[in-house]
Protein backbone atom coordinates (compact mmCIF):
# COMPACT_ATOMS: atom_id res chain seq x y z
CA UNK A 1 0.00 0.00 0.00
CA UNK A 2 1.29 3.53 -0.94
CA UNK A 3 0.34 5.42 2.19
CA UNK A 4 1.83 8.41 3.75
CA UNK A 5 0.28 8.64 7.76
CA UNK A 6 -0.60 12.29 8.41
CA UNK A 7 -2.72 14.52 10.90
CA UNK A 8 -5.56 15.48 8.38
CA UNK A 9 -5.92 19.44 9.03
CA UNK A 10 -9.49 20.65 10.23
CA UNK A 11 -9.87 24.08 8.68
CA UNK A 12 -13.06 26.45 10.62
CA UNK A 13 -14.12 27.07 7.29
CA UNK A 14 -13.93 24.22 5.22
CA UNK A 15 -14.37 20.21 6.14
CA UNK A 16 -12.01 19.34 3.56
CA UNK A 17 -8.59 18.08 5.97
CA UNK A 18 -5.40 18.91 4.17
CA UNK A 19 -2.74 16.32 2.93
CA UNK A 20 0.59 16.55 1.44
CA UNK A 21 1.96 14.00 -0.36
CA UNK A 22 5.56 13.55 -1.49
CA UNK A 23 5.94 12.44 -5.05
CA UNK A 24 8.83 10.20 -5.62
CA UNK A 25 11.37 11.68 -8.15
CA UNK A 26 11.18 8.48 -10.57
CA UNK A 27 12.23 10.61 -13.48
CA UNK A 28 15.17 12.13 -11.88
CA UNK A 29 16.73 8.60 -10.63
CA UNK A 30 16.07 7.40 -14.52
CA UNK A 31 18.42 10.84 -15.86
CA UNK A 32 21.06 10.34 -13.21
CA UNK A 33 21.32 6.24 -13.85
CA UNK A 34 21.05 7.21 -17.82
CA UNK A 35 24.44 9.68 -17.02
CA UNK A 36 26.25 7.09 -15.19
CA UNK A 37 25.73 4.61 -17.60
CA UNK A 38 26.22 7.35 -20.58
CA UNK A 39 30.03 8.76 -18.48
CA UNK A 40 31.10 4.93 -18.58
CA UNK A 41 30.73 3.90 -21.87
CA UNK A 42 32.21 6.89 -22.60
CA UNK A 43 35.41 6.44 -21.08
CA UNK A 44 35.07 2.34 -22.28
CA UNK A 45 34.84 4.02 -25.59
CA UNK A 46 37.70 6.36 -25.45
CA UNK A 47 40.02 3.87 -24.02
CA UNK A 48 38.99 1.25 -26.72
CA UNK A 49 39.79 3.65 -28.78
CA UNK A 50 43.37 5.18 -27.51
CA UNK A 51 44.79 1.43 -27.37
CA UNK A 52 44.86 1.29 -30.90
CA UNK A 53 48.47 2.22 -32.46
CA UNK A 54 46.43 3.14 -35.84
CA UNK A 55 44.20 5.20 -33.42
CA UNK A 56 43.54 8.84 -35.05
CA UNK A 57 41.37 11.87 -33.33
CA UNK A 58 38.59 10.76 -35.64
CA UNK A 59 38.42 7.05 -34.27
CA UNK A 60 38.83 8.71 -30.42
CA UNK A 61 35.97 10.97 -31.23
CA UNK A 62 34.12 7.53 -32.89
CA UNK A 63 34.79 5.31 -29.62
CA UNK A 64 33.48 8.05 -27.20
CA UNK A 65 30.43 9.11 -29.51
CA UNK A 66 29.11 5.54 -30.02
CA UNK A 67 30.16 4.74 -26.20
CA UNK A 68 27.89 7.58 -25.62
CA UNK A 69 25.15 6.48 -27.73
CA UNK A 70 25.31 2.88 -26.52
CA UNK A 71 25.36 4.39 -22.85
CA UNK A 72 22.05 6.92 -23.09
CA UNK A 73 20.38 3.71 -24.46
CA UNK A 74 21.30 1.47 -21.75
CA UNK A 75 20.94 3.81 -18.81
CA UNK A 76 17.66 4.72 -19.75
CA UNK A 77 16.81 0.80 -19.95
CA UNK A 78 18.84 -0.32 -16.55
CA UNK A 79 17.15 3.43 -15.07
CA UNK A 80 13.58 2.86 -15.76
CA UNK A 81 13.78 -0.68 -14.13
CA UNK A 82 16.23 0.73 -11.10
CA UNK A 83 12.79 3.07 -10.61
CA UNK A 84 10.35 -0.31 -10.72
CA UNK A 85 12.91 -2.29 -8.54
CA UNK A 86 12.61 1.15 -6.00
CA UNK A 87 9.22 1.69 -6.27
CA UNK A 88 8.49 -2.29 -5.31
CA UNK A 89 10.44 -2.28 -2.78
CA UNK A 90 9.21 1.59 -1.34
CA UNK A 91 5.84 -0.63 -1.51
CA UNK A 92 6.57 -3.23 0.73
CA UNK A 93 8.84 -1.53 2.97
CA UNK A 94 5.01 0.75 3.43
CA UNK A 95 2.99 -1.95 4.32
CA UNK A 96 5.46 -2.90 7.11
CA UNK A 97 5.43 -0.94 10.60
CA UNK A 98 8.15 0.80 11.67
CA UNK A 99 9.25 -1.46 14.32
CA UNK A 100 8.92 -4.68 12.19
CA UNK A 101 12.37 -3.01 9.94
CA UNK A 102 13.79 -2.01 12.84
CA UNK A 103 13.85 -5.22 14.85
CA UNK A 104 14.44 -7.04 11.34
CA UNK A 105 17.22 -4.60 10.45
CA UNK A 106 18.90 -5.69 14.32
CA UNK A 107 18.39 -9.25 13.88
CA UNK A 108 20.08 -8.73 10.05
CA UNK A 109 23.11 -7.45 11.62
CA UNK A 110 23.10 -9.69 14.57
CA UNK A 111 23.21 -13.22 12.13
CA UNK A 112 25.89 -11.78 10.22
CA UNK A 113 28.03 -10.75 13.01
CA UNK A 114 27.39 -14.64 14.57
CA UNK A 115 28.45 -15.69 10.58
CA UNK A 116 31.56 -13.65 10.83
CA UNK A 117 32.80 -15.78 13.91
CA UNK A 118 31.18 -19.27 12.64
CA UNK A 119 33.56 -18.99 9.24
CA UNK A 120 36.80 -18.14 11.02
CA UNK A 121 37.64 -21.87 10.80
CA UNK A 122 36.32 -21.90 7.14
CA UNK A 123 38.95 -20.21 5.56
CA UNK A 124 41.35 -22.72 6.15
CA UNK A 125 39.78 -24.83 3.58
CA UNK A 126 40.80 -24.26 0.19
CA UNK A 127 40.01 -20.63 -1.30
CA UNK A 128 36.91 -21.72 -3.64
CA UNK A 129 35.27 -24.17 -1.01
CA UNK A 130 36.08 -21.76 1.53
CA UNK A 131 34.65 -18.29 0.20
CA UNK A 132 31.54 -20.39 -1.67
CA UNK A 133 30.83 -21.83 2.32
CA UNK A 134 31.35 -18.52 3.62
CA UNK A 135 28.90 -16.83 0.95
CA UNK A 136 26.18 -19.80 2.14
CA UNK A 137 26.71 -19.16 5.58
CA UNK A 138 26.02 -15.31 5.43
CA UNK A 139 23.09 -15.48 3.65
CA UNK A 140 21.38 -18.14 5.33
CA UNK A 141 22.30 -16.42 9.07
CA UNK A 142 21.60 -13.28 7.57
CA UNK A 143 18.21 -13.68 6.17
CA UNK A 144 17.60 -16.05 9.40
CA UNK A 145 18.06 -12.89 11.99
CA UNK A 146 15.89 -10.59 9.77
CA UNK A 147 12.92 -13.15 9.91
CA UNK A 148 13.53 -13.52 13.17
CA UNK A 149 13.67 -10.08 14.49
CA UNK A 150 10.62 -9.52 12.38
CA UNK A 151 8.75 -12.31 13.87
CA UNK A 152 9.57 -11.32 17.56
CA UNK A 153 9.58 -7.73 17.31
CA UNK A 154 7.65 -6.95 20.26
CA UNK A 155 9.36 -9.23 22.49
CA UNK A 156 12.78 -7.42 21.20
CA UNK A 157 11.26 -4.07 21.85
CA UNK A 158 9.81 -5.38 25.52
CA UNK A 159 13.01 -6.72 26.95
CA UNK A 160 15.24 -3.23 25.74
CA UNK A 161 12.06 -1.56 27.80
CA UNK A 162 10.48 0.21 24.69
CA UNK A 163 7.08 0.43 23.39
CA UNK A 164 6.62 0.75 19.53
CA UNK A 165 3.49 3.16 19.03
CA UNK A 166 1.39 4.70 16.00
CA UNK A 167 2.77 1.47 14.28
CA UNK A 168 -0.07 -0.87 14.46
CA UNK A 169 1.88 -3.30 16.76
CA UNK A 170 -0.29 -3.09 19.57
CA UNK A 171 -4.00 -4.43 19.82
CA UNK A 172 -6.35 -1.55 21.12
CA UNK A 173 -3.62 0.49 21.33
CA UNK A 174 -4.15 2.05 17.29
CA UNK A 175 -7.55 1.73 15.49
CA UNK A 176 -8.70 2.16 12.43
CA UNK A 177 -12.18 4.51 11.98
CA UNK A 178 -14.48 3.80 9.44
CA UNK A 179 -17.53 6.25 7.87
CA UNK A 180 -20.19 5.07 9.53
CA UNK A 181 -18.04 5.57 12.91
CA UNK A 182 -17.86 8.92 12.35
CA UNK A 183 -21.32 9.62 11.16
CA UNK A 184 -22.67 7.78 14.95
CA UNK A 185 -20.42 10.30 16.42
CA UNK A 186 -20.34 8.13 19.75
CA UNK A 187 -16.80 7.95 18.80
CA UNK A 188 -15.71 11.38 19.70
CA UNK A 189 -17.97 10.69 23.22
CA UNK A 190 -15.23 7.74 23.93
CA UNK A 191 -12.21 9.84 22.77
CA UNK A 192 -13.63 12.80 25.07
CA UNK A 193 -14.38 10.91 27.68
CA UNK A 194 -10.53 8.74 28.38
CA UNK A 195 -11.99 5.66 26.94
CA UNK A 196 -10.11 5.55 23.57
CA UNK A 197 -6.68 6.45 23.91
CA UNK A 198 -3.46 5.99 21.28
CA UNK A 199 -3.23 6.30 17.83
CA UNK A 200 -6.26 6.61 15.61
CA UNK A 201 -5.71 5.78 11.62
CA UNK A 202 -8.53 7.23 9.12
CA UNK A 203 -8.29 6.19 5.42
CA UNK A 204 -8.42 8.80 2.89
CA UNK A 205 -11.03 6.55 0.80
CA UNK A 206 -13.00 6.89 4.28
CA UNK A 207 -12.49 11.46 4.07
CA UNK A 208 -13.56 11.27 0.24
CA UNK A 209 -16.75 9.18 1.30
CA UNK A 210 -17.76 11.73 3.44
CA UNK A 211 -17.18 14.87 1.54
CA UNK A 212 -19.06 13.02 -1.35
CA UNK A 213 -22.09 12.63 1.08
CA UNK A 214 -21.63 16.15 2.31
CA UNK A 215 -21.83 17.18 -0.99
CA UNK A 216 -24.87 14.89 -1.82
CA UNK A 217 -27.68 17.24 -2.46
CA UNK A 218 -30.05 15.39 0.10
CA UNK A 219 -30.56 17.51 3.18
CA UNK A 220 -30.57 14.44 5.19
CA UNK A 221 -27.87 12.72 3.97
CA UNK A 222 -25.72 16.10 3.41
CA UNK A 223 -25.99 16.20 7.02
CA UNK A 224 -24.74 13.45 7.96
CA UNK A 225 -21.28 14.06 6.10
CA UNK A 226 -21.06 17.19 7.49
CA UNK A 227 -21.09 15.81 10.78
CA UNK A 228 -18.84 12.58 10.10
CA UNK A 229 -16.43 15.47 8.78
CA UNK A 230 -16.79 17.26 12.11
CA UNK A 231 -16.11 14.32 13.80
CA UNK A 232 -12.47 14.15 12.32
CA UNK A 233 -11.77 17.83 13.22
CA UNK A 234 -12.98 16.97 17.23
CA UNK A 235 -10.81 13.93 16.92
CA UNK A 236 -8.20 16.22 15.41
CA UNK A 237 -7.86 18.37 18.42
CA UNK A 238 -8.40 15.63 21.40
CA UNK A 239 -5.36 15.31 22.93
CA UNK A 240 -5.65 11.81 23.98
CA UNK A 241 -5.44 10.12 21.08
CA UNK A 242 -3.42 10.92 17.89
CA UNK A 243 -4.86 10.77 14.45
CA UNK A 244 -2.75 9.51 11.26
CA UNK A 245 -4.53 10.19 7.56
CA UNK A 246 -3.52 6.61 5.39
CA UNK A 247 -3.57 7.73 1.91
CA UNK A 248 -3.69 5.10 -0.70
CA UNK A 249 -4.51 5.15 -4.25
CA UNK A 250 -6.91 3.06 -6.66
CA UNK A 251 -9.11 2.20 -3.64
CA UNK A 252 -12.70 0.23 -4.78
CA UNK A 253 -13.85 -1.29 -2.35
CA UNK A 254 -13.48 0.60 1.18
CA UNK A 255 -14.47 -1.97 3.43
CA UNK A 256 -11.64 -4.37 2.52
CA UNK A 257 -9.57 -1.76 2.33
CA UNK A 258 -10.64 -0.98 6.39
CA UNK A 259 -9.86 -4.40 6.89
CA UNK A 260 -7.16 -5.04 5.27
CA UNK A 261 -5.04 -1.74 6.95
CA UNK A 262 -6.13 -2.98 10.14
CA UNK A 263 -4.56 -6.29 10.03
CA UNK A 264 -1.65 -5.01 8.42
CA UNK A 265 -1.34 -2.38 11.19
CA UNK A 266 -2.52 -5.05 13.86
CA UNK A 267 -4.86 -2.57 14.97
CA UNK A 268 -8.91 -2.20 16.17
CA UNK A 269 -11.47 -1.66 13.68
CA UNK A 270 -13.71 0.84 15.06
CA UNK A 271 -17.05 0.52 13.25
CA UNK A 272 -21.39 1.26 13.49
CA UNK A 273 -21.61 -1.15 10.51
CA UNK A 274 -22.76 -4.57 11.75
CA UNK A 275 -21.92 -6.56 8.26
CA UNK A 276 -18.08 -5.26 8.40
CA UNK A 277 -17.54 -5.76 12.15
CA UNK A 278 -18.76 -9.31 11.24
CA UNK A 279 -16.17 -9.69 7.96
CA UNK A 280 -13.74 -7.98 10.49
CA UNK A 281 -13.91 -10.86 13.34
CA UNK A 282 -13.89 -13.30 10.58
CA UNK A 283 -10.30 -12.16 9.74
CA UNK A 284 -9.32 -12.07 13.37
CA UNK A 285 -9.38 -8.45 13.50
CA UNK A 286 -10.55 -6.89 16.96
CA UNK A 287 -13.72 -4.87 16.65
CA UNK A 288 -15.00 -2.64 19.86
CA UNK A 289 -18.98 -2.86 19.72
CA UNK A 290 -20.39 0.55 20.08
CA UNK A 291 -23.88 -0.41 20.43
CA UNK A 292 -22.83 -2.93 23.15
CA UNK A 293 -20.76 0.00 24.86
CA UNK A 294 -23.92 1.98 24.94
CA UNK A 295 -26.03 -0.77 26.37
CA UNK A 296 -23.46 -1.20 28.94
CA UNK A 297 -23.57 2.29 30.60
CA UNK A 298 -27.64 2.21 30.02
CA UNK A 299 -29.87 2.35 32.74
CA UNK A 300 -30.96 -0.97 34.00
CA UNK A 301 -34.57 -2.30 32.66
CA UNK A 302 -36.09 -5.65 33.71
CA UNK A 303 -39.03 -6.98 33.62
CA UNK A 304 -42.26 -6.13 35.71
CA UNK A 305 -40.52 -2.50 36.20
CA UNK A 306 -42.70 0.19 35.96
CA UNK A 307 -41.80 3.08 34.32
CA UNK A 308 -43.40 6.33 32.78
CA UNK A 309 -42.87 6.88 28.72
CA UNK A 310 -44.72 9.22 26.25
CA UNK A 311 -46.04 7.41 23.27
CA UNK A 312 -44.77 9.17 19.94
CA UNK A 313 -45.69 7.29 17.47
CA UNK A 314 -47.67 3.91 15.93
CA UNK A 315 -46.17 0.12 16.40
CA UNK A 316 -45.85 -2.12 13.67
CA UNK A 317 -48.74 -4.61 15.09
CA UNK A 318 -52.40 -3.39 15.64
CA UNK A 319 -52.70 -1.38 18.81
CA UNK A 320 -48.97 -0.68 19.29
CA UNK A 321 -47.29 2.40 20.72
CA UNK A 322 -44.20 3.44 20.32
CA UNK A 323 -41.93 5.80 23.05
CA UNK A 324 -38.58 6.16 23.89
CA UNK A 325 -36.52 5.91 26.88
CA UNK A 326 -33.80 8.98 27.51
CA UNK A 327 -31.15 6.91 26.45
CA UNK A 328 -32.82 5.88 22.97
CA UNK A 329 -34.24 2.51 23.95
CA UNK A 330 -37.42 1.76 21.88
CA UNK A 331 -40.56 0.64 24.07
CA UNK A 332 -43.21 -0.74 22.78
CA UNK A 333 -46.70 -0.59 24.34
CA UNK A 334 -49.60 -3.14 23.68
CA UNK A 335 -52.87 -1.97 23.40
CA UNK A 336 -52.08 1.92 23.48
CA UNK A 337 -52.20 3.19 20.13
CA UNK A 338 -55.22 5.57 21.27
CA UNK A 339 -52.69 7.06 23.98
CA UNK A 340 -50.15 8.63 21.49
CA UNK A 341 -49.47 11.61 22.07
CA UNK A 342 -49.42 11.35 25.55
CA UNK A 343 -47.37 10.25 29.23
CA UNK A 344 -48.85 7.01 30.40
CA UNK A 345 -47.59 4.54 33.26
CA UNK A 346 -46.50 1.14 32.26
CA UNK A 347 -45.12 -2.10 32.96
CA UNK A 348 -42.39 -4.12 31.34
CA UNK A 349 -43.37 -7.23 29.82
CA UNK A 350 -40.07 -8.50 28.24
CA UNK A 351 -36.43 -7.27 27.04
CA UNK A 352 -34.90 -7.96 24.03
CA UNK A 353 -31.03 -7.75 22.69
CA UNK A 354 -30.55 -7.22 19.65
CA UNK A 355 -27.65 -6.54 17.20
CA UNK A 356 -28.27 -2.55 16.98
CA UNK A 357 -29.62 -2.33 20.75
CA UNK A 358 -32.16 -2.82 23.24
CA UNK A 359 -36.24 -3.34 22.78
CA UNK A 360 -38.65 -3.07 25.77
CA UNK A 361 -42.32 -4.50 25.62
CA UNK A 362 -44.22 -2.82 27.87
CA UNK A 363 -48.42 -3.13 28.84
CA UNK A 364 -50.20 -0.18 30.45
CA UNK A 365 -50.55 -0.42 33.68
Amino acid sequence: MSSSEQGPGAGSGSHKPRRERARPPGGRLVEFVRLIFVVLFAVAGYVVATRSRTASARDTLLGVALGTSVGFVLGGVFGRRTVSAVSSVEEQLRRVPAAEIVAGTAGLLAGLALAAFSTVPIFRLPPLVAWTSAAFVYATLGYAGYRVGRAKHLELFDLIGLKPRAGGVGRGEVAVVDTSALIDGRVVDLVTTGFLTGDLLIHSAVLRELQAIADTSDPKRRARGRRGLDAVAELQRAKTVQVHLVEEDGVFDVDAALVRLARERGAALITADHNLAKVAQALSVPVPNLNRLAAAFRTPVGVGDELVIELVKDGRERGQAVGYLEDGTMVVVEEARDRIGHEVPVRVRNVIQTATGRMVFATLR
